[in-house]
């Protein structure tokens, strides 16, 4: 992240981002992780059901992506099932459980999406 805390310094290809946007409390999470980092120009959030319905201008643009970021709120890992499923294994990958925020004990949070985002920008970097 830059110097204000606000952005990554995260420069090149276009970086597309696939939250889980769950109903738990991580997907809330991981959601708004994907909207603050898109905000910040770090990458840009993108449909994952768009992905899972397999819309042919939504698989093309993931198709040139300079880099993917797909991010799970839980051990389910449905974003990334849906990512693979669709033909993409070229991707970073961030589990929220991995970092130590579990479902039901994760709120959305400025403190937890910021740390989210911040993981998030690593991977992207």
């Amino acid at each position: 992240m830059s110097g204000n805390g606000n952005t990554c310094a995260c420069g090149g290809a276009p970086k597309l981002i696939f939250p889980c946007s769950g109903a738990a409390d991580v997907g809330a999470v991981a959601d708004q992780a994907a909207r603050k980092l898109t905000r910040d120009g770090v990458g840009k959030m993108f449909c994952l059901a768009g992905i899972g319905g397999r819309v042919d201008g939504i698989m093309k643009s993931v198709e040139a992506a300079g880099k993917i970021l797909v991010i799970d709120g839980c051990p389910l890992q449905c974003a990334k099932k849906t990512l693979e499923n669709a033909g993409f294994s070229q991707f970073e990958y961030l589990n929220l459980s991995d970092i130590g925020m579990n479902k039901g004990q994760t709120p959305p949070d400025e403190a937890n999406i910021a740390v989210v985002a911040k993981a998030g920008c690593e991977k992207l970097d």
